[in-house]
């Protein structure tokens, strides 16, 4: 496509797409025996080229692979690290009204980023959008944010709690990480991070503070720099975004609470070159802490479509709030997209897919009347 395009584009999307029928089938066969690798990803390949197909029916520019080939949006990118892997751990539920697996990862040997899976699945998602688009679409890929494997790790048996050591190793396997994808032809990659939910609540700062042994602003200041250091090396014509989310299973959260604590950071600090908002309810607070906001290279875009219900906005509402917020930031730094992916893992939210694309098309419809 034409890198002149800013992106985000102005009707934007996180990423990930409810599994298809296909899919669901496909996967659980695949675990219960019944058909080998070969045979999922053939089930896979196909269900994708179609998924593509159907994002540029309805407008879409930013095209995903809806993270098909994935189980968890973070699990399947981080165990595929070197020195990373999965396992089932001892339960803990921290969503509000919905019983998630147990699976969770642990560090057993140096960190680093070879020759990862997710490398192909990103070429496939480009051929087909060159394959299928015409020319005004991007393929967009999503991985987790380098803090989602300090902070959520449940078990650390390489470096026995040498934090410096871990940190300078994540950082060189991500730094690696981007330039392999840039190097497979993505131009637009997007972080996925939700450990500044650790800031958005009393209870999770004081959880924080206890876990990490640090002051709430040293840990923040630790998160910010981790990202800077990782994205310091980045192509210049690579766009690479952050969305920060407050968790996102079968259509409930983790916490809530606005992005005062974390305003100068997320805002003012971070380099990246636009950031996915969560504004779809009461949860999220209010726009003040946009204020920090100082950069106009880049844009914010703003979740003000919830993907956790099916019920449509109100597009004079929506309109409004993005109104709202042009008062702080110009409305040209500005763009609209559902608050999360609509199946953050493959469980997916609780809505039907007809249901997802008319969110999809109302996002579009709603962007296409503010911006053009």
């Amino acid at each position: 496509m034409n890198m002149a395009v800013k992106l985000p584009f102005k009707a934007d999307h996180v990423g990930s797409l409810l599994r298809t029928e296909p899919i669901k089938q496909a996967r659980e066969a695949y675990a219960n025996g019944k058909i080998d690798q070969a045979a999922l990803k053939e089930v896979e390949d196909k269900e994708i080229e179609k998924l593509v197909q159907k994002q540029i029916e309805v407008g879409l520019k930013s095209i995903t692979d809806g993270e098909f080939r994935r189980s968890y949006w973070h699990l399947d990118f981080l165990s595929g690290l070197e020195g990373v892997e999965q396992f089932e751990a001892s339960y803990i539920n921290n969503f509000k009204g919905a019983k998630t697996r147990n699976d969770a990862i642990k560090v057993v040997g140096k960190v680093g980023f070879h020759d990862h899976d997710m490398l192909e699945h990103f070429t496939f998602l480009q051929d087909a959008v060159e394959k299928y688009g015409d020319g005004s679409q991007i393929a967009k890929f999503a991985i987790p944010s380098p803090n989602m494997l300090f902070t959520r790790i449940q078990g650390d048996e390489y470096y026995h709690g040498d934090r410096n050591q871990f940190y300078q190793d994540t950082v060189a396997a991500y730094q690696k990480a981007i330039q392999a994808f840039y190097d497979a032809g993505c131009r637009y990659l997007q972080l996925d991070d939700t450990s500044w939910i650790d800031f958005l609540s009393e209870e999770r700062i004081k959880a924080a503070v206890e876990k990490f042994d640090m002051e709430v602003e040293d840990i923040i200041s630790t998160r910010v720099q981790c990202l800077n250091d990782v994205l310091s090396k980045k192509p210049d014509d690579m766009i690479i975004t952050m969305h920060i989310c407050r968790g996102n299973f079968k259509s409930t959260y983790i916490t809530s609470g606005g992005y005062d604590q974390i305003s100068d950071a997320i805002f003012a600090d971070i380099h990246v070159d636009g950031l996915f908002l969560e504004y779809d309810d009461q949860r999220s607070g209010d726009f003040e802490p946009l204020k920090s906001f100082k950069h106009d290279d880049k844009t914010i875009v703003l979740g003000l479509i919830t993907s956790k219900f099916p019920e449509l906005e109100d597009a004079a509402v929506i309109q409004d709030r993005i109104n709202e917020a042009s008062q702080i930031i110009p409305l040209e730094n500005l763009a609209l997209s559902p608050q999360c992916g609509f199946s953050s893992t493959e469980e997916g939210n609780i809505l039907t897919e007809e249901e997802q694309w008319d969110k999809i098309r109302h996002t579009i419809n709603i962007a296409n009347r503010v911006w053009d």
